[in-house]
């Protein structure tokens, strides 16, 4: 499941949802790419089995990102990859005349072959840079552009803002659409203003169809974005109308 879904930015109750599974003998893999850039999260706390995000949602590369599993879990799991890194030790049985294969310990055993070192590199600056930001102040940030965007967006009369209207239950994620236009459509006018949108499914399009939107634009927001930024989006989008 998705900690956070880049449709409606609403945060799921992972925790919750964690322990029922448990109850039942199932594992829980997290989805975590729209939550771990923008809020602290507790892997520990959240119980979660399994938890995976990507460095280009965080200030880090693009083809990089990380994979959190419980450690007996990953003890017990067999290979799924062969190569350098992941093999402690290659001994031939003279009897049996077979190559027998130690696997290294973790993390290594998951690691074959010669590891992407730049995205690595580049990962590790980002998560630095943001823990000197302060995740909690990353977290505030984002409330804040929210909860301004959601007023001046109610302001303009065609747009239609798909989702929870409460920042509390979201990230900075604000869905909407313009009557009469398609969200691409959208996307294209506010680029001739330099404004950068996404439009689309946003690779979710079961949640668009139980939605009942035929797409939705995006706007996203993050430490580096401002006020004085969703003012303009909110005047070009008057503009529109």
């Amino acid at each position: 499941m998705c900690h956070v879904s880049n449709v409606t930015g609403v945060i799921n109750d992972v925790k919750r949802v964690a322990k029922t599974a448990h109850d039942y003998g199932a594992l829980v893999l997290v989805d975590a790419a729209q939550s771990v850039p923008h809020f602290p999260v507790d892997v520990k706390d959240l119980d979660v089995d399994f938890l995976a995000f990507s460095g280009h949602k965080m200030l880090g590369p693009t083809g990089i990102g990380a994979l959190y599993g419980k450690g007996k879990i990953l003890e017990e799991m067999g290979s799924f990859h062969g190569g350098g890194s992941m093999i402690k030790e290659v001994v031939f049985n003279t009897i049996s005349k077979r190559c027998l294969i130690c696997l290294n310990d973790l993390p290594w055993k998951f690691e074959a072959g010669t590891p992407n070192i730049c995205g690595g590199v580049g990962l590790m600056a980002a998560v630095k840079y943001l823990n000197d930001v302060g995740m909690e102040n990353v977290k505030e940030h984002e409330k804040i552009l929210t909860e301004y965007a959601l007023r001046r967006m109610k302001e303009c009369e065609k747009v239609e803002i798909y989702g929870p209207k409460d920042a509390s239950l979201k990230c900075g994620i604000l869905p909407f659409g313009v009557e009469g236009l398609s969200s691409h459509d959208v996307a294209l006018f506010l680029d001739g203003y330099g404004i950068m949108i996404r439009s689309g499914f946003h690779c979710a399009q079961p949640l668009h169809e139980k939605l009942r939107l035929k797409s939705s634009a995006r706007a996203s927001f993050y430490i580096y974005n401002s006020r004085e930024e969703i003012d303009r989006l909110a005047e070009v989008l008057k503009e529109i109308e």
